[in-house]
């Protein structure tokens, strides 16, 4: 089974490589190409920064998020940017609990 990738900024990329992650640091704006880089070497997961997310068109980020192939996560980078909203006020704000 091929190593899972983390595709983001060189801060957080060292930590994802101690644990052992194959990492991918894309420069600004080539995001979508490490993708499709990433795709192309047969990854089966895809640890992305939100950052690297943010910057990608966002109908090629949900193709990756919806299709499972390779199984594609947003995470937060090392500086907790773009760690996102708090899943709990999210949940109440659909749910019509919370402004």
């Amino acid at each position: 089974m091929p190593a899972p990738v983390f595709v983001g900024d060189e801060v957080s990329a060292a930590g994802w490589r101690l644990a052992g992650v194959r990492v991918i640091i894309p420069e600004a704006g080539s995001e979508a190409v490490a993708l499709a880089r990433v795709m192309a070497e047969g990854a089966e997961l895809v640890l992305l920064s939100a950052v690297c997310a943010r910057a990608l068109p966002p109908e090629l980020l949900g193709r990756f998020l919806v299709s499972g192939r390779p199984l594609t996560l947003v995470v937060p980078d090392a500086q907790g940017q773009g760690s996102g909203e708090d899943l709990t006020a999210r949940v109440r704000r659909r749910l019509g609990m919370q402004a």
